[in-house]
């Protein structure tokens, strides 16, 4: 083993959940209220003036109240176009687009857009407004009072986790990562059911990306919005997404599904291509340490014997050893330390970051290749659970 065994972060991997379908009820303009579905494309299809090949053609897809569908493909696959077709920012050549039951196109596009958000990569902050001014747009524009809309601009802030101070600064003032979480503080402003995203993590660099893909998972947990997530990684769309819908040059539709049933069964060749060669790592992303059975470990309580500490690393083929007392995890020790000593001792290295049981597999994997070891620690706050080696994993990778 090296000299410190490493172990990462975790992150809450999205909830994934069943799809059902709506019911059409012709010649109403109203699609039946079946409350798990918010957003219905029915044969969708988008070709500009001039064109010679429809930018989306033919799309039907139910996006499910409460969670988050990733669109994801090519350039030219259509994400965008049909994200602007929901919002009628860009009105479909054909078919149809339900929101909330209702038919877009029967609703004035003004009042249909007071019910969804609308986060893009550009944000699109109003450089000489503050960021409370740029935050409390919508609720302005539909009339909300002075006081109202001071207590919103105030919880937003603090619910995507910016500093109060920062209300009275300018856009210019803040950093990529924060002007973008006042991009999704705006949109969140009126409390629209619906949001949608355009790649809204794109501009800024992959250790902000990253904290802003948690902060959105913790947020949709707190507030349980229907979004659509317009994205090219496919990794962001693994770990996002709820759902996602795979597309393919011109808006066809090659398959959509949650995460795990598309790393499991590529709907064909594109898809597999698109997931790419380490579709096997990505699957392990998805599955929490909390699914599998954690071993004891190489552990020896503070007292025992050398002779114990040196037979328990040969048993795990491992140089070191956890010193570990009821559930409390003391520190680590090596052969090296116990030269000299007794018994062992009721102290030993701190491990500088712990796994836990909301950590991925593939995070777990991680931990073990960078620690240059057989094995990691899995924690429950501060109480030790116990360590999964390689063996666990391969395990859950043949399944």
């Amino acid at each position: 083993m090296g000299s410190r065994p490493p172990y990462p972060r975790s992150f809450a991997p999205a909830v994934l959940s069943p799809l059902q379908s709506l019911r059409s009820l012709g010649g109403t303009g109203r699609l039946a209220r079946v409350s798990d579905v918010m957003i219905s494309l029915r044969h969708v299809s988008k070709t500009f003036p001039g064109g010679t090949a429809p930018a989306v053609g033919d799309l039907s897809l139910d996006v499910p109240r409460g969670e988050i569908v990733v669109l994801v493909g090519p350039s030219g696959c259509g994400k965008t176009t049909t994200l602007k077709m929901i919002n009628r920012l860009i009105e479909p050549t054909s078919g149809e687009i339900y929101v909330d039951g209702e038919l877009a196109t029967s609703v004035e596009a003004h009042l249909l857009r007071r019910k969804i958000g609308y986060v893009i990569q550009q944000i699109g902050l109003f450089p000489h407004r503050t960021i409370a001014e740029n935050i409390a747009t919508v609720p302005t524009l539909v009339g909300w009072d002075e006081q109202r809309i001071a207590e919103r601009v105030t919880e937003l802030i603090e619910l995507v986790g910016l500093e109060p101070e920062m209300a009275d600064r300018y856009p210019a003032e803040l950093s990529g990562g924060q002007q973008q979480r006042v991009g999704v503080a705006r949109a969140l402003a009126a409390d629209p059911p619906v949001l949608l995203m355009d790649e809204p993590f794109g501009a800024v660099d992959p250790i902000v990306r990253s904290k802003l893909q948690e902060e959105l998972l913790a947020l949709q947990d707190r507030l349980r919005k229907t979004i659509v997530f317009v994205t090219h990684d496919i990794d962001e769309a693994i770990r996002l997404g709820n759902r996602v819908a795979i597309l393919n040059v011109g808006g066809v539709l090659e398959q959509y599904a949650s995460p795990a049933e598309i790393l499991a069964e590529p709907a064909n060749d594109f898809v597999a291509e698109f997931l790419g060669s380490d579709r096997g790592l990505k699957r392990l992303s998805l599955i929490p340490i909390s699914t599998v059975d954690l071993d004891p470990g190489p552990v020896v309580a503070p007292g025992g014997t050398v002779e114990e500490a040196r037979r328990v690393m040969e048993r795990y083929g491992t140089d070191w050893f956890a010193v570990v007392d009821g559930d409390r995890m003391l520190g680590w020790l090596t052969e090296d330390d116990l030269r000299g000593a007794a018994t062992v001792p009721r102290s030993g290295r701190r491990f500088r970051a712990w796994l836990t049981r909301s950590s991925s597999l593939r995070e777990a994997l991680d931990a073990i290749v960078s620690g240059r070891t057989t094995m990691a620690a899995v924690f429950d706050g501060d109480r030790y659970l116990g360590m999964i080696d390689v063996d666990t994993i391969s395990r859950e990778i043949v399944r």
